[in-house]
């Protein structure tokens, strides 16, 4: 599936974002509504629908968990692909009352289940 650590767990993010949002987190899986794949694990902070995944709450897979460190615009960050059948789940933004990377989440194209926080996903 990819080069990952073999069942790896991760940890939640505990900051400033997270205790703004009541400190209510889960893991997602998000999957191409298209063709099945898996294309992240992300942690939602909140409540309510996924509208958008900030880049420094992407753990997996490192492709798109490194964005955070390696783009400092919007002008640098790709839109958020399908790595099978490459539909277009996300559009890079910059959430301006926060300053934020994010992708803004096209309605339809993904499909999201709750996670443990453990990457490579073993069904």
């Amino acid at each position: 599936m990819s080069n990952e650590q073999p069942d790896s767990k991760h940890a939640f993010k505990k900051d400033r974002y997270s205790r703004a949002r009541g400190g209510n987190s889960r893991f997602l899986d998000v999957f191409c509504s298209a063709c099945g794949e898996h294309v992240a694990l992300y942690q939602k902070d909140g409540p309510g629908a996924l509208l958008r995944m900030y880049l420094d709450r992407v753990f997996a897979p490192s492709a798109l968990a490194t964005l955070q460190y390696t783009c400092c615009s919007i002008r640098d960050v790709p839109n958020l692909e399908c790595p099978k059948c490459h539909a277009r789940i996300g559009i890079p933004m910059v959430y301006a009352p926060e300053n934020r990377l994010a992708f803004r989440m096209v309605h339809g194209s993904f499909a999201k289940k709750i996670s443990d926080g453990t990457y490579p996903r073993s069904d």
